[in-house]
């Protein structure tokens, strides 16, 4: 026999809890009981419940305060409100307020089994669903970088053509896009696979020690110099540098990087010897290069050196569809280094990752799930779990109507919500909209007609 499903019956009286205890067609079921009081947490909590039916009685507007106050607690927690007759508007209160059900008096017992067993059907329908999602989203993996956006597809057919042949490579994007992960691709599919990456983050060289850091230096080259140092470029021989920020570079010094990359040579600080160096060459900026060579601030002639090949990598909030993929990687990579169980986060978690900015980009995501999973107490995050400065910075209105009693949402719910949020910035300009989502006009119709959206 199947282990019984948990279910918590709460209630000013035990009448509901009594007439299902001993019924055998409610075998299926580990009923429990409580009053409304602080029992319930501890219940919910102890016994990983998620299905309860709420026996409201006649005080529907304390009933109200305390069904929000447990969705509250366990806002995964599908409640059936067991209430009075009642106008279906008042009906729609209690949906509104997070209910996933309302059975009115007098009740049928068999119409009562059923309604709770169309509840774990569906729960049931929403992880199997879960973990097909999982299986499908392993294509949406390359090299490490995760992503479904259709301009990230070409970006990872950019680094699986250029990998074998390329010499330098420029990656461009805002902080946090992920701008080593894709040089360490590009190194892994060379090749040069076999030989070192070595990263050179050039936002934490003093100035004065970007020669010597670089191109190493002899004994006697300076006060201190007391034996002969390879430089990064050295140590990088017959593999792959990568020069991260390298707009941090001193002009001086960028002189002598061209060389290198023109001819393969370079002398260490101090020495006359010419050494030559067979290296492939990985730079990347957050910044405009461009308007820095016009402003003098980078030779020109070493733009156009590195820049033979540029990869740019666009900010997270140019592509939120792919945040539904980088939270459950991240959370499946956090789970394993912490040994814990995190299954996802709940829908005004999802609601707020898709309309924050996210100026950090994919590494402030990763971080901000870290953090969560750090403090959480519970296998799914909620708002209160997340730093202050994020769950403060987009006002999420708990439990509207989008809501729907539910707390977790399928790729299809965010997909609905994301394209009515475009619609809604794009003023309905179908054109406009297909062409932020990256699909057809075709294919956005279908999606429109499939979601029940209207074309204005």
């Amino acid at each position: 026999m199947d282990t019984p499903i948990p279910l918590l019956i709460i209630g000013d009286s035990p009448r509901l809890y009594e007439m299902l205890r001993d019924l055998p067609a409610a075998a299926e079921f580990q009923i429990f009981f409580c009053n409304r009081t602080a029992e319930a947490f501890k219940l919910i909590e102890t016994n990983s419940l998620r299905f309860a039916v709420f026996d409201v009685g006649e005080d529907v507007a304390r009933s109200r305060g305390f069904l929000s106050e447990i969705l509250e607690f366990e806002p995964l927690l599908q409640v059936v409100i067991a209430g009075p007759q009642a106008h279906p508007e008042e009906v729609m209160e209690w949906i509104r307020a997070g209910a996933t059900d309302y059975i009115a008096a007098p009740m049928d017992v068999a119409s009562f089994l059923a309604a709770l067993r169309r509840l774990v059907e569906k729960q049931e329908l929403r992880r199997e669903t879960f973990l097909l999602e999982k299986r499908l989203e392993k294509k949406y993996v390359f090299q490490g970088i995760v992503s479904k956006n259709p301009y990230m597809f070409e970006v990872f057919s950019l680094i699986e053509s250029i990998a074998k042949h390329f010499t330098s490579v420029l990656i461009t994007g805002e902080t946090g896009t992920g701008k080593e992960m894709v040089a360490r691709a590009i190194h892994t599919l060379s090749e040069a696979k076999n030989r070192r990456f070595v990263v050179c983050d050039c936002a934490s060289i003093p100035e004065n020690l970007f020669e010597s850091e670089l191109f190493g230096y002899v004994r006697g080259a300076f006060t201190g110099a007391d034996r002969n140092k390879r430089g990064l470029f050295e140590e990088a021989q017959e593999g792959v540098i990568f020069l991260d920020e390298i707009g941090e570079i001193p002009l001086p010094v960028q002189a002598k990087l061209l060389r290198v990359l023109e001819n393969r040579q370079f002398r260490p600080l101090g020495s006359n010897e010419v050494r030559y160096v067979n290296v492939r060459i990985i730079a990347a900026t957050n910044r405009n290069t461009a308007e820095a060579v016009r402003r003098n601030a980078f030779r020109e002639d070493l733009y156009h050196r590195l820049n033979r090949v540029e990869i740019h990598l666009p900010p997270l909030r140019e592509r939120t569809d792919d945040v539904p993929l980088l939270i459950r990687f991240f959370l499946e990579q956090i789970g394993r280094a912490f040994d814990k169980v995190i299954k996802g986060v709940t829908r005004d978690v999802q609601k707020l990752f898709l309309r924050y900015p996210w100026p950090g980009n994919v590494r402030e995501l990763e971080n901000a799930l870290q953090s969560a999973a750090m403090v959480t107490k519970k296998d799914f995050i909620d708002l209160g779990d997340l730093p202050k400065n994020l769950r403060e910075a987009v006002p999420v209105r708990r439990r509207g109507p989008f809501v729907e009693g539910e707390s977790l949402a399928t790729l299809d719910d965010l997909e609905k919500d994301y394209i009515t949020f475009v619609l809604g910035q794009t003023g309905h300009n179908l054109k406009r909209t297909a062409e932020i989502l990256g699909v057809s006009r075709t294919t956005l119709y279908n999606k429109l007609s499939r979601y029940g959206l209207k074309r204005l």
